[in-house]
């Protein structure tokens, strides 16, 4: 839902992974050029793997991740899919998924497709970045390849290349808090999540909706993550999904008789978005239940039904996370060190410290309330 606030974030994940393939490519080729035996089979498997590492999002990407589908995630879906592909090629993709499971031996082909430094993180922030007009997003990948080395199958980035490091995370950081959790993308998103919740219990409780065959068909079956997995069917569907179904939904919804579903849905096709605040620290129950009792009065709603109007997340960001994988730094006696040691800026340390900032969205015509806590009005 970025595009409601960045109006040129249109793009979709298939230029993504082509361009993070293509970015995969010429990482291929400079390690081949420093002297890494990379054979014909493996490079293959490589761009397979980064060109499929996100078949199995579903619409809107990340804002409905568990939402049709409760407790699957897309890199479930992903690994299903590829299993499946690979039947069709008959073992064609066996060294792609081994490399994309981390399970080959030769770690940097997997660090290439998933990791702190990876291509599709080099492709997306630079896509992103052009797209949305957000120049901090821009990094030096060209110059970051070309400082990729490989020391005992681990992949390293020679000590020439540090600085590009460090405006790569520092971008991905910006990138987070200017567009990816933008306040406003953040309303959008959860009001296009409680749509759907709202359609999938109307739909339970026998209320007859628009959906294509392949939306009815999630919105009319309970599935959970043992009933996705355990029929194939369930798969199928899924792939008949994309944003077109969820679109034509909304618009259709947006004049239902349930007054809920009708709000959420005519409010997004007229882009009023509901206001959301951001605080450093969680919102207070008073602060809470007066917005509730506001929404009560202004749409004569209660009970559960506030959850549709009223709700909280807590959203959160770290650039460089040590702990899952590292970013090593090859110095020129061939010693390796972690980016966080290595550099010489004092808060790349602070970029693997996780931010977390607390959310509330409401609607806009209850007004504003004086929460007594530290608003965050920018980020």
């Amino acid at each position: 839902m970025t595009h409601l606030v960045y109006p040129g974030a249109l793009h979709t994940r298939f230029q993504h992974v082509v361009g993070a393939m293509h970015l995969m490519s010429l990482a291929i080729e400079t390690l081949r050029g420093k002297g890494v035996d990379i054979s014909a089979e493996e490079e293959e498997a490589a761009l397979a793997a980064i060109l499929l590492h996100d078949v199995g999002h579903g619409p809107f990407s990340h804002s409905l991740e568990h939402t049709l589908v409760e407790g699957v995630s897309h890199e479930i879906i992903s690994a299903l899919l590829m299993d499946k592909l690979n039947l069709e090629f008959k073992g064609q993709l066996n060294l792609a998924i081994t490399i994309f499971n981390d399970q080959y031996h030769r770690k940097f082909l997997h660090q290439l497709v998933s990791s702190q430094l990876d291509t599709d993180r080099m492709d997306y922030l630079n896509r992103d970045s052009f797209f949305t007009g957000v120049s901090e997003g821009v990094i030096s990948f060209d110059r970051i390849i070309k400082m990729l080395n490989v020391k005992d199958d681990e992949l390293v980035v020679e000590v020439k290349g540090i600085y590009s490091v460090e405006k790569f995370l520092i971008a991905r950081r910006l990138m987070y808090w200017q567009v990816y959790l933008h306040k406003t993308v953040i309303a959008a998103e959860q009001m296009l999540i409680k749509a759907l919740t709202r359609a999938k219990e109307l739909s339970n409780q026998g209320v007859k909706l628009f959906a294509t065959p392949a939306l009815d068909h999630f919105l009319n079956n309970k599935i959970d993550r043992l009933t996705f997995l355990s029929d194939e069917s369930h798969l199928e569907w899924f792939t008949r999904l994309d944003d077109t179904d969820i679109l034509s939904a909304i618009k259709i919804w947006a004049d239902h008789e349930d007054l809920i579903l009708s709000m959420l849905c005519s409010k997004i096709i007229r882009r009023e978005l509901f206001r959301t605040e951001l605080s450093n620290t969680p919102f207070s129950e008073s602060y809470v239940s007066e917005l509730k009792e506001r929404v009560k009065e202004k749409f004569a709603v209660e009970g559960d039904e506030l959850d549709y109007f009223v709700y909280q997340q807590t959203i959160g960001n770290n650039a460089y996370d040590s702990s899952v994988s590292k970013i090593c730094v090859m110095m020129k006696d061939g010693q390796l060190q972690d980016i966080a040691e290595a550099s010489d800026l004092s808060n790349i340390e602070s970029l693997s410290r996780r931010v977390e900032k607390y959310a509330i969205t409401y609607p806009k015509e209850i007004g504003l309330i004086t929460s007594g806590q530290e608003m965050i009005i920018n980020i």
